[in-house]
């Protein structure tokens, strides 16, 4: 987390805007994606890979998940008004029981180069979609349970290892 961010949580200057992003990822969504910010303005911003992109002005509610040592940890969103067209392509996705991406990024009002912080990369586990809102269960990977190290030292990897 940026020291911009720290002092934001700790002292909640009236300078500082944070801004909440939302980016499901498909690749049957118009341009592979569709990108939020909470809020009535489009803001653009760029990603981690430099590329600038412009996310739509939307309401959406963030229910991020609390700090445990569960290996499963769920964040909810409830997208309001989102489009027809996006409608239709979420409602797709769901009943051709593809994967969707969803990624969640904070950025500072006075800094809209980079993320206020690491994204956070989670696999859609529910969506719920009607004529008003898009409700999405997202989950990050089971943590607990991964191996470790991740990268395994083969000979075909670190050859010195061969005997």
């Amino acid at each position: 987390m940026s020291n911009l961010l720290n002092t934001v949580h700790a002292s909640a200057p009236a300078s500082e805007i944070k801004l909440h992003t939302l980016e499901l990822i498909n690749a049957s969504f118009p341009n592979g994606a569709y990108r939020w910010v909470q809020g009535f303005n489009d803001e653009t911003l760029t990603l981690e890979d430099g590329q600038a992109v412009t996310f739509e002005g939307m309401g959406f509610g963030v229910s991020l998940a609390e700090r445990s040592l569960r290996g499963n940890q769920d964040i909810q969103f409830q997208i309001d008004n989102v489009t027809g067209e996006a409608l239709r392509a979420i409602n797709d996705v769901i009943d051709s029981g593809e994967k969707m991406l969803v990624i969640y990024r904070c950025y500072l009002d006075s800094n809209h180069t980079a993320p206020a912080q690491p994204a956070t990369r989670m696999t859609a586990t529910g969506v719920t979609a009607d004529y008003r809102s898009v409700n999405v269960i997202a989950d990050f990977h089971d943590f607990v349970n991964l191996k470790w190290p991740v990268q395994r030292y083969t000979p075909t990897l670190a050859p010195g290892l061969a005997a």
